[in-house]
């Protein structure tokens, strides 16, 4: 019985890891499309500033 349980306490503690490595990713990929938007929007600020000057 403590085999059972130790290996159900692993394979949680595992879940746990692979949830937070989850959660990072999730967090990358939407740092990653905020960065993106923002180099749009000043592509098209620039490209308008530009586009004034001539």
């Amino acid at each position: 019985m403590p085999d059972l349980i130790h290996d159900l306490v692993n394979d949680r503690i595992q879940t746990l890891h692979r949830e937070a490595e989850q959660q990072r990713l999730v967090l990358r990929i939407s740092r990653v499309r905020r960065a993106q938007r923002e180099v749009l929007r000043a592509n098209d600020r620039l490209r308008k500033a530009l586009s004034r000057q001539i």
